[in-house]
């Protein structure tokens, strides 16, 4: 199970590197960023659920300028942490923020019932009006547990 996620996360970071190896010759833009998340503990219907350390929470960004193609988040969890119960009551969350960090646009995502140990959401593709930033949020239950950004610049 542990060398399952592993290879999905190199498959991942691989067919990420190879798009932005071939891409064509239009100005295209792009960010890969990785979090880790912290060891936490929350209750769910009165159990205590545990996420161990070993999970990382990645935010995939296409697109140029203040357009954007592709939008990607998730969780990737390896180790002990990869056999676990993973993320109940989760779900993620995309926001936008101006150069001056105030935030003016959010896409919320669905909240999922379910535990799930590689939790993982796309979003729409979109133009921007402004320039900025771009981030993606994990909620746990309720409550924000990581979250990864990416500048959106000329």
């Amino acid at each position: 199970m542990v060398a399952l996620y592993r290879s999905r996360l190199v498959m991942a970071l691989a067919t990420a590197c190879a798009l932005v190896l071939t891409s064509s010759s239009v100005a295209q833009a792009g960010a890969v960023g990785s979090t880790p998340v912290r060891t936490f503990e929350y209750s769910v219907g009165g159990m205590t659920m545990k996420v161990p350390t070993g999970c990382m929470f990645t935010h995939i960004i296409r697109g140029g300028g203040k357009k954007i193609t592709y939008q990607n988040a998730g969780v990737d969890c390896a180790f002990v942490a990869a056999l676990g119960t993973g993320f109940c009551n989760w779900r993620i969350d995309f926001t936008y923020a101006n150069t001056n960090n105030k935030t003016y646009r959010t896409s919320r995502g669905r909240t999922h019932p379910e535990c799930k140990i590689d939790p993982m959401r796309n979003n729409s593709p979109q133009t921007l009006p402004r320039y900025g930033k771009a981030c993606a949020h994990l909620h746990v239950n309720g409550v924000r547990r990581v979250s990864q950004c990416h500048h959106i610049t000329k």
